[in-house]
């Protein structure tokens, strides 16, 4: 089942794709910005295929600049995708799976989740809601005794997708998707709360929790994360 912002023939392609590893694939074109045009889907996918064991959040939207150039209508959509609609989404398929005490929600984040980089604040805060999003959303679960409802989610650092252009660092590199895939799959499998791709991400948090504030600006500057974006245009919002 794929529920996306995607272009109809980007769906279909995914689809394809999908269909030559022998699954069986129900498409829905939503705009996942729009809360009720996500309910509504979701109300026709109950009603015709059945009810979701599995709920993957992975719409993503980014504008890459300073926050005075980053337009007021962008930053809306940022959190509209990034988040909202994960809270939605989980809104429209949670019910079932509490009555069952049974599924998996994925949270697709970032590493900027966690670590934040310049010309990226809107998105670095979104992404930061969906880790927490995350985080409670596992910890109510528990709470409420549906503990055969399993949490992952996923944080990466850059992926070549082309979601952002021309990344580059001088520690690390640019994963790959199938990479990346690989990792989730492996997380959902063994039910891991939080998956970082690269794994030494973990490793970095701890050092950035742990070191002075001047070791952390000497790692930055040497790790030198580049990519394309808007600088120094102010916004018209």
């Amino acid at each position: 089942l794929l529920l996306s912002s995607l272009p109809q023939h980007g769906l279909r392609e995914t689809a394809e794709e999908c269909e030559r590893l022998g699954a069986t694939v129900h498409t829905f074109v939503v705009d996942c910005s729009k809360r009720e045009e996500i309910y509504s889907a979701a109300e026709k996918v109950k009603k015709d295929i059945g009810d979701v064991s599995i709920l993957v959040n992975n719409a993503g939207v980014i504008t890459a600049a300073d926050l005075l150039s980053t337009q007021d209508h962008q930053i809306e959509k940022m959190f509209e995708v990034n988040i909202l609609a994960h809270i939605w989404t989980t809104r429209a398929f949670l019910p079932t799976m509490m009555d069952n005490n049974r599924g998996h929600i994925v949270t697709v984040a970032s590493a900027a989740g966690h670590f934040v980089t310049s010309f990226m604040v809107a998105y670095c805060s979104s992404k930061f809601a969906a880790v927490g999003f995350h985080k409670a959303l596992t910890e109510e679960l528990s709470t409420l005794g549906k503990d055969g409802i399993k949490t992952t989610c996923l944080c990466p650092v850059f992926i070549n997708t082309g979601f952002v252009k021309n990344p580059s660092t001088r520690l690390g590199r640019i994963l790959e998707v199938d990479e990346v895939v690989k990792e989730l799959m492996e997380g959902i499998l063994t039910n891991k709360k939080m998956v970082f791709v690269p794994s030494n991400q973990s490793f970095a948090l701890l050092l950035e929790r742990l070191l002075p504030e001047r070791a952390l600006n000497y790692l930055k500057k040497i790790t030198d994360v580049k990519f394309d974006a808007i600088i120094g245009q102010r916004s018209n919002q």
